[in-house]
């Protein structure tokens, strides 16, 4: 398969190496810091523009190679292709359920397990040496970072970052467009647009303000 990320900084090269791991190719790596499309050493660099005439050309898929979940929705948006336009890429070193479901554009890297009937999004980052066990849902947009244990049942909404070695107790809902700091762990729910930390999780920022110390110990 060819391959073209959108995107040209550090997370795109994790994508890349994730692309390669299967035997397959990045031809292209478009980034709007390019102005104009040249192929330097067998791969295309240029603007984000130049993806519908290099999928036409080359007939490759795309990865939105962009660490940032709100400008991974902004640019899928944008450029407004096909879900069928889209790679999904898992690394050799991952394991996935036959049984568990990945949307398109999403990507699962090395040492990350995804259980039986997991459903995962589109457009989703399953960082390094993660688990996702049996029955969770992940939204769209989201990011699960490096190490994080997202046990049994669990729903995580659109948007939601995970954390690097964050956990989350089985069955519990983060709503969508939620930050879980790094280490935390999460035994209630989280309301949508809400960031928590710590051990308990506990809200520390909503959508409209900063919760208080009282409250937080509440």
């Amino acid at each position: 398969m060819k391959v073209i990320l959108i995107g040209d900084s550090g997370h795109a090269r994790v994508i890349a190496d994730n692309v390669t791991s299967n035997g397959d190719t990045v031809i292209a790596r478009l980034d709007d810091k390019y102005s104009e499309l040249e192929k330097r050493d067998e791969c295309f660099y240029g603007p984000s523009s130049s993806v519908h005439e290099l999928i036409r050309q080359e007939q490759a898929k795309v990865v939105i190679a962009i660490g940032a979940n709100a400008v991974r929705q902004k640019i899928v948006a944008k450029l407004n292709l096909s879900a069928d336009d889209y790679a999904t890429i898992v690394h050799k070193e991952a394991i996935v359920s036959p049984s568990a479901e990945l949307g398109h554009g999403t990507v699962v890297m090395p040492g990350v397990i995804v259980n039986a009937a997991a459903k995962v999004g589109s457009h989703v980052i399953l960082n390094t040496r993660l688990v996702i066990e049996h029955d969770c849902v992940i939204g769209d947009y989201a990011h699960v970072s490096p190490g994080s244990m997202i046990t049994g049942g669990v729903s995580i909404g659109d948007g939601v970052h995970i954390g690097a070695g964050a956990t989350v107790i089985p069955t519990k809902s983060i709503g969508a467009w939620s930050t879980i700091g790094a280490g935390s762990v999460v035994i209630d729910d989280i309301e949508e647009h809400s960031t928590a930390v710590g051990v308990p999780a506990r809200i520390i920022k909503t959508a409209d303000q900063t919760v208080s110390t009282a409250n937080r110990k509440a």
